[in-house]
């Protein structure tokens, strides 16, 4: 039995049959009950009302054992006549003394007060003429078969039991459309995962409710997305790795097969061309190789308290002559009193080399870099503020991305395009956090925030 919707269908059905039935016992059980009550409540009233009448009349008991006192399940009318039988009743007089027993006691003998303590007074104008004991009726055989109270009984345990079939049959109909219901969207979602399997990535199932099973199809629709993104991501860092590697290498070979053919003669300029090459080589394999160890969570870090603002100083210091020729200044801002932070310097050198390096590309002549730190909510904040042409909006969600590259005012032309990811990847790998904010023809700003410790 593989189907789900057949297992919650009997599931259904047995909780419904067990409700149903115990139910069923439970209702016939207490109208039996409530029923016998009723019948014997409204018998003694009767019986205790013609007797005080039957003594008002008569004056005495004399006369009682020559009539048959009705019994509550009769099968006649009141009083004695055809299929009327003795009651399982006792009577006695004012003094204890038994006149008429359809019981065990015997007429004649007087009962003693603990028999008659639970005995009913018969009152005449509001004096005891005598009382009555009455029988548990529930331990007997009552009512007998063909009485008026039998047949109602039976009537009603015959609507109970067509009621409990009737409910078995909805609960079974009502199980049956929600399994299918509840199902329905499992069977989706299992085929969409053989779907996602064959290779068709980003495949959607229909969200059809807003429960637990709606999550699963979202989650599965977000799962399919981002397997789609990323498969989309690896086909162009495959790409873009293919093409970083082919332009300097097709310019080496290019040199030495001249070289070495004679066609070429060698000089300085020749091999510092071939050697610039070699050196963006070992540059990009250095950049993925970095990459690579943030991914498997084994880059090492050599952490040690570091004042901030050193770190803006080193960088600046790093970059002074770069800028200097393209006639930028840089600067540095850093909050008195900072705590230190725990980092590893080379690893941080990096990032900050990363940052400064674009603000330097994109910064025109005359124009600013600002390095800053300072302390936010619970936070150490470094900031690379630039006042070049900024971010594009639609590509500032990407520039984190590897290999990301715009043909706008951030192309980053002669780059691997891997700088800001490994940017990301050592501050992540520190445990804090990086972003970016721009404003068009404003400049960009990129900020870097770890927790105080």
């Amino acid at each position: 039995m593989r189907s789900l919707a057949l297992k919650l269908t009997l599931a259904f059905l047995f909780v419904s049959v067990i409700g149903v039935a115990l139910t069923a016992i439970v209702v016939r059980q207490q109208t039996q009950r409530e029923f016998d009550q009723f019948v014997l409540d409204r018998y003694q009233l009767d019986l205790l009302d013609d007797l005080s009448q039957y003594f008002q009349q008569a004056g005495n008991w004399e006369s009682i054992n020559a009539i048959v006192i009705p019994n509550p399940y009769r099968r006649g009318g009141r009083g004695p006549g055809p299929g009327a039988f003795p009651a399982p009743v006792t009577l006695v007089d004012a003094q204890g003394i038994v006149v008429y027993s359809g019981l065990h006691h015997k007429t004649g003998v007087p009962l003693s007060e603990d028999e008659l303590a639970n005995s009913v007074p018969v009152e005449v104008e509001g004096e005891p003429v005598g009382a009555v004991l009455f029988s548990e009726f529930f331990s007997q055989n009552y009512p007998p078969p063909e009485s008026p109270e039998s047949r109602f009984l039976d009537s009603l345990n015959q609507a109970v039991i067509f009621g409990a079939l009737g409910a078995i049959g909805v609960a079974l109909l009502i199980g049956f459309l929600l399994a299918r219901t509840i199902s329905r969207p499992v069977r989706e979602v299992t085929a969409a995962t053989q779907i996602v399997a064959g290779g068709d990535l980003g495949y959607q199932v229909p969200v059809r409710t807003k429960d637990e099973l709606g999550d699963l199809a979202e989650a599965f629709n977000l799962m399919s997305t981002d397997l789609a993104e990323a498969n989309e991501l690896r086909r162009q860092m495959t790409a873009d790795i293919a093409h970083d590697l082919r332009t300097p290498l097709s310019v080496i070979l290019g040199y030495t097969e001249a070289l070495t053919s004679g066609k070429l003669q060698a000089t300085p300029e020749t091999f510092n061309i071939m050697y610039n090459k070699a050196q963006h080589l070992q540059h990009l394999i250095d950049d993925l190789r970095t990459l690579a160890l943030a991914d498997a969570g084994e880059l090492s870090l050599t952490r040690r308290p570091v004042e901030p603002a050193l770190l803006l100083e080193h960088a600046a210091l790093d970059h002074m002559v770069q800028a200097q020729d393209r006639e930028v200044t840089i600067r540095v801002e850093a909050d008195e009193d900072l705590p230190s932070i725990e980092v590893d310097p080379e690893r941080m050198a990096q990032v900050l080399g990363n940052l400064v390096s674009n603000a330097l590309r994109y910064t025109p002549q005359g124009g600013e870099v600002l390095l800053s730190a300072e302390r936010g909510q619970g936070s150490i904040i470094l900031k690379v503020q630039d006042s070049g042409p900024g971010i594009d909006p639609e590509e500032l969600p990407h520039i984190f991305d590897r290999f990301y590259r715009s043909d706008k005012s951030r192309q980053q032309s002669g780059e691997s395009g891997l700088g800001l990811a490994i940017a990301r990847s050592i501050v992540e790998a520190h445990g804090g956090n990086i972003t970016a904010k721009s404003v068009q023809d404003n400049g960009a700003v990129f900020i870097i925030s770890f927790p105080e410790t």
